[in-house]
């Protein structure tokens, strides 16, 4: 899949998730898991499922954001475990987008229209069993003015809210 159509279905999906119900009739929850929730939604490719989370905590408190860490999968591209992060802005060129749980790190590769993804599978699956055991995750970004960011996800559901958007696009 090609960085921009990529790009564009993170836009919608994201714009979607942030609608109510009446303007999403194609995406439908199906599980809420704690501080993850999963969804699914219909797309020319095939069905597109994900866990999604927002931040428990966001740094600086007084800039509130559209925050979320998303896991995908796309089966129709033979696309799963794709990890990436939305802070509610555009990111820095100059700086990087890092996850951070306990000793685990793991930077983002692509940054792109207020949306950052990993471009190894390697490290995607290795970041979920991380996410599996770990009770939190940081994510730290940088705005276009260069001020950091950092936002904290709870991990709590996560393990159920995967096996769940795996099994609904299997």
């Amino acid at each position: 899949m090609s960085l921009i159509k990529k790009t564009l279905l993170f836009s919608i999906i994201f714009l979607i998730a942030s609608l109510s119900k009446t303007f999403a009739s194609d995406l439908k929850k199906i599980g809420k898991f704690k501080d993850w929730e999963v969804m699914v939604m219909s797309e020319a490719s095939g069905k597109v499922c994900f866990a999604q989370s927002i931040p428990v905590l966001q740094a600086p408190k007084k800039d509130k954001r559209d925050a979320r860490l998303f896991v995908t999968f796309r089966p129709g591209e033979k696309i799963s475990n794709e990890i990436s992060t939305t802070s509610g802005y555009e990111y820095n060129k100059n700086n990087s987008v890092l996850a951070a749980s306990g000793n685990n790190k793991f930077k983002f590769d692509i940054k792109q229209q207020g949306f950052a993804w990993m471009t190894s599978n390697k490290k995607e699956k290795i970041m979920v069993k991380v996410m599996k055991k770990g009770s939190r995750i940081m994510v730290t970004g940088y705005n276009s003015k260069g001020s950091q960011t950092i936002d904290h996800y709870s991990l709590l559901g996560f393990t159920k809210a995967y096996s769940t958007a795996k099994k609904a696009c299997s």
